[in-house]
């Protein structure tokens, strides 16, 4: 592999510019609602940071593949995802997750 072959690092982004940092922290029930059947909003959490995927018509129904929204996929794309991380470039950061014992 070149350095050509090598895709640019993943740098969250947020709708409105403000930095991460400074966005709302949300525990791992408030995501859960947003699973595309509770609510029409569909997030999933990867490392720490809250996307917004309601607008992916990959993601309508609030899954994608065997994936599904409302929870941490951390995990689960760092082990099968078939694409790098750069594709989450496409959506905004909406918020972080809140770490269980804080």
């Amino acid at each position: 592999m070149s350095v050509f072959d090598t895709p640019p690092p993943h740098v969250p982004a947020t709708a409105t510019g403000q930095p991460v940092a400074d966005l709302p922290e949300y525990t791992v029930h408030q995501l859960a609602l947003r699973n595309g059947q509770d609510r029409d909003d569909i997030w999933f959490a990867y490392r720490g940071l809250i996307y917004d995927v309601t607008s992916s018509r990959l993601w309508r129904r609030g899954n994608h593949y065997e994936h599904w929204a409302g929870q941490d996929l951390t995990a689960e794309m760092d082990k099968d995802a078939p694409h790098t991380v750069n594709v989450l470039d496409k959506f905004y950061v909406v918020g972080r997750l809140k770490q269980a014992n804080t």
